[in-house]
């Protein structure tokens, strides 16, 4: 059993979906004026439950087994700080927020105050906010990730250090992390289904890391003409990831232009991939005046070029080098021409 209460609860129920016999189910709680409310469960193993909060707004994820009773505890606005205790599994987690609660507070502001300004329109004094608001949930990420990392250290047998290595280590750039912390697990959990999904995880991205050799891709662009990863052999190659929707996209493409119109197109090319599951054709205007190769991705977050790429939001920009190895990843536009005039002595 699964018994809560959490505050300022916008929506008067919770949906919680498990994986029962690998199907995914999903069942509706109910919430009372106060946030209370009550699951009944009966798993024969343990169990992950997700319970979304709000339609899906924030999520936290409790774990159970057949006999336990749950108790789960926070306010709605602060997802990551929402206790949950009844077990080892639980306790364990619930005491890293416990120690890193105020972290964990001004990440949660941090991510509200840029979801509010990625509705407010775009302008200069918006842009400079967004980029120190970004820089400072960099830093924050950082922090926590190395807090988890103790953890993991200290714990090294315990479920909890998994789950803790796929909540900070999984959507990161850095392959080198992943592959360090998860040297770190002893005894049995090794041989865990999520220890396994995590070691081909990063197995995978090692693939698209800075370093790597670029892994091999074909791409068909607006007018339909295929584009080779090969086309491009001997020339710096920008794989620019945007969206059609969003101030930070459009200021990317804009930022791109100006690079681009100072660069040898002997020497340098881009390729601009719209990721948009729901528009379809791209129809921003801006493509039109784009002077490189565009590239409409019809399956968007499904793409085969996404994945190989292990791309996780936009905008993102990865520069390869001329002898076909992944120079940067998520560099910024005035990055891409510093690297590009270093290697030719500009």
């Amino acid at each position: 059993m699964i018994k809560g209460k959490i505050g300022h609860l916008k929506s008067p129920y919770i949906l919680a979906t498990y994986f029962s016999s690998d199907s995914l189910a999903i069942d509706t709680i109910s919430v009372d004026k106060k946030g209370r409310f009550t699951y009944i469960i009966r798993p024969d193993t343990l169990t992950a439950y997700s319970l979304y909060l709000d339609q899906y707004e924030s999520a936290v994820v409790v774990f159970a087994g057949r006999n336990d009773r749950i108790t789960v505890s926070g306010d709605a606005r602060m997802p990551d700080l929402i206790t949950v205790r009844g077990n080892d599994l639980n306790d364990a987690l619930t005491q890293f927020k416990t120690e890193n609660q105020e972290q964990l507070r001004q990440r949660a502001l941090l991510l509200e105050k840029l979801r509010l300004s990625n509705q407010l329109d775009s302008g200069n004094n918006h842009s400079l906010s967004r980029q120190e608001e970004v820089l400072k949930l960099n830093v924050l990420n950082h922090e926590l990730a190395l807090k988890a990392e103790e953890s993991i250290q200290a714990n090294p047998a315990h479920m909890s250090s998994l789950i803790l290595i796929n909540s900070f280590f999984v959507q990161s750039d850095n392959p080198v992390a992943l592959e360090r912390v998860l040297g770190y697990l002893q005894g049995e959990i090794r041989q865990s289904e999520l220890a396994v999904r995590l070691k081909v995880y990063s197995e995978k991205i090692s693939r698209s890391a800075e370093g790597a050799r670029m892994p091999y891709f074909t791409l068909r662009d607006k007018e339909g003409k295929e584009i080779r990863s090969s086309d491009f052999n001997g020339k710096y190659l920008l794989l620019s990831f945007v969206s059609t929707a969003g101030d930070e996209s459009r200021e990317t493409v804009g930022r791109l232009k100006r690079v681009y119109a100072d660069l040898d197109e002997d020497r340098a090319a881009f390729v601009t991939i719209y990721i948009d599951s729901d528009i379809y054709p791209v129809g921003y205007v801006e493509n039109d005046s784009v002077p490189w190769i565009v590239v409409p991705e019809k399956r968007a977050w499904g793409a085969d070029i996404v994945e190989t790429f292990n791309v996780q939001y936009l905008p993102y920009n990865i520069l390869i080098a001329p002898d076909g190895h992944i120079k940067a990843r998520n560099i910024p536009a005035q990055g891409i021409a510093e690297v590009i005039g270093s290697a030719s002595g500009e």
